[in-house]
């Protein structure tokens, strides 16, 4: 057999048989099947806090958590995923809810085969106990709730008080892996003192002589405290050798057990940005959510201005340009999550910088949110 053998009818059939019998030429479709450099539906978005404070607040005159519903929160869509049919998520992989509990209210204990952490946004008071461990929560801790254990929060303070759910809704619909549980008896049983994994670890993870900390997951430290945080970002900004030129001066929580991401799915990162600091631009194949813990400014996604504040949130698609300015009197800080652990551990992790104009973009326009009414009309 050669080229050409069939005439144009046939060939035309050939393709027609093909399709009807659900097979593809590969000779046609490789470059989208395989393509030069990551391809997504996924686009930078952001979301004021206001609207996203006020809408949680008042459904708390909705519904009660435990009893109308598993939890309060209200979950940020980005547009560009919810034309797919794709509800909660933020970016491919991520999702992000604002969740709300008020004085004397209790969220029941369940547990579910995606990872989770949360970040303390206003209030406390509250705690989470994870596998029956109480951690009080205070405003910008991260807390790890990891795939698998049980968990619940109560509140015993004044005020309503909100944080940041992180999950990995996206990635774990992806591999059909969904899993959720509630705990039979609505509240794990208390086991280890509260904060004892968080007074025993943090500052310097020390043990008993002869207990050795297994290397692995779930990291032995479940309240990454904001104090301790702010410390070493203070440290780290005292000198500008240590300054990262994408970053500004950043860290990335860790599992003192392995040096790696302090959850193994979910990586989280904080950023300072002094007055004016403006950092070069770069692109990486995970993607991101950020929330503005405190300051103002600006972020350039893909030559899109994103002009943040403080609460705020805004989505890094993968693959995009991005780079921030403090444009503020005062010390920015973005406290943001990532897919990067699952990437890395696919040896799938690459990313390149911004060669063009000084490594900085050009701003071509600036972001306005969508309105869904006008678009339905």
């Amino acid at each position: 057999m050669g080229k050409n053998v069939l005439s144009e009818a046939e060939i035309k059939k050939y393709y027609e048989d093909m399709k009807k019998d659900s097979i593809g030429p590969l000779w046609y479709d490789l470059g989208h099947m395989v393509t030069k450099e990551p391809v997504h539906d996924v686009e930078p978005y952001l979301w004021k806090w206001e609207a996203l404070r006020n809408y949680a607040l008042q459904a708390g005159d909705i519904l009660e958590p435990g009893k109308d519903a598993e939890r309060r929160v209200v979950y940020l869509q980005n547009p560009s995923l919810m034309e797919r049919g794709l509800v909660g998520y933020g970016t491919h992989t991520l999702y992000v809810g604002i969740q709300l509990l008020l004085p004397g209210e209790m969220a029941p204990s369940h547990h579910h085969s995606q990872t989770a952490v949360r970040f303390i946004i206003e209030g406390d008071g509250a705690y989470t106990a994870v596998n029956g461990e109480r951690s009080y929560m205070s405003r910008g801790d991260m807390i790890l709730t990891p795939a698998w254990t049980w968990h619940e929060h109560k509140h015993e303070g004044t005020e309503p008080m909100f944080w940041m759910d992180g999950l990995d809704v996206g990635l774990v619909r992806t591999l059909a892996a969904s899993y959720f549980e509630p705990y039979e008896g609505d509240f794990y049983p208390e086991e280890p003192p509260e904060n004892y994994s968080t007074k025993k670890l943090s500052g310097g993870a020390f043990a008993p002589i002869g207990e050795k900390q297994e290397p692995g997951y779930p990291s032995p430290i479940f309240n990454y405290t904001w104090e301790r945080a702010s410390y070493e970002l203070d440290k780290l900004s005292e000198s500008p050798d240590n300054e990262n030129p994408f970053d500004a001066y950043a860290i990335e929580y860790i599992n003192p057990t392995t040096g790696g991401p302090a959850d193994a799915r979910i990586g989280t990162m904080m950023q300072k940005l002094v007055p004016d600091q403006h950092t070069k631009a770069h692109r990486h194949v995970h993607s991101a959510i950020y929330h503005v813990l405190e300051g103002e400014g600006y972020t350039v996604i893909d030559g899109q201005k994103f002009e943040w504040s403080k609460g705020d949130f805004f989505i890094l698609p993968p693959w995009s340009w991005h780079e921030h300015v403090n444009e503020g009197a005062e010390d920015a800080y973005l406290f943001s999550i990532n897919d990067k652990p699952v990437m890395e551990k696919l040896d799938l992790e690459f990313g390149e910088t911004y060669s063009d104009n000084d490594g900085q973009q050009k701003i071509e326009k600036v972001f306005e949110p969508v309105d869904e009414t006008v678009k339905t009309k």
